[in-house]
């Protein structure tokens, strides 16, 4: 049985170090959402973006993109990872989640130096997060 979780990253060109620090944290050291389980790791997130990939359009993509899908993960300890990591440029650095069964991303951003969500609205309820958004 699994749980799955979408997750894409966008960061500035500079911060792909960072970005494949982030995914070999979530392959090797991602705690599982079920405290009981003895294994780490979830997954991990594979570049979208470079010189050999091609979106929709004429043009190649002006951003570095990440993309994975997560099996089990302590969604809260992804964002606390994502918001711990020494990002060169902060302020660019956007993690997207989708939670098994959810319909949309939420949007987590870095702001005065702690992640915070910006979508959906504060209004919606998300369980399986318990971080504050504020």
């Amino acid at each position: 049985m699994s749980w799955v979780a979408n997750v894409m990253l966008s960061v500035d060109r500079d911060d792909r170090p960072n970005a494949e620090e982030f995914s070999r944290w979530l392959e090797e050291d991602c705690p599982p959402r079920d405290p009981d389980c003895d294994w780490l790791g979830c997954g991990g997130l594979a570049l979208t973006t470079n010189t050999d990939t091609q979106w929709g359009g004429t043009k190649y993509p002006e951003c570095s993109v990440y993309a994975g899908v997560l099996n089990h993960a302590d969604l809260n300890a992804v964002v606390r990872c994502f918001g711990s990591l020494g990002w060169h440029r902060p302020g660019i650095a956007q993690l997207f989640l989708m939670d098994q069964e959810e319909f949309s991303f939420q949007v987590w951003m870095i702001r005065h130096g702690a992640p915070r969500q910006y979508a959906p609205p504060e209004e919606e309820d998300y369980p399986f997060l318990n971080l504050p958004t504020q």
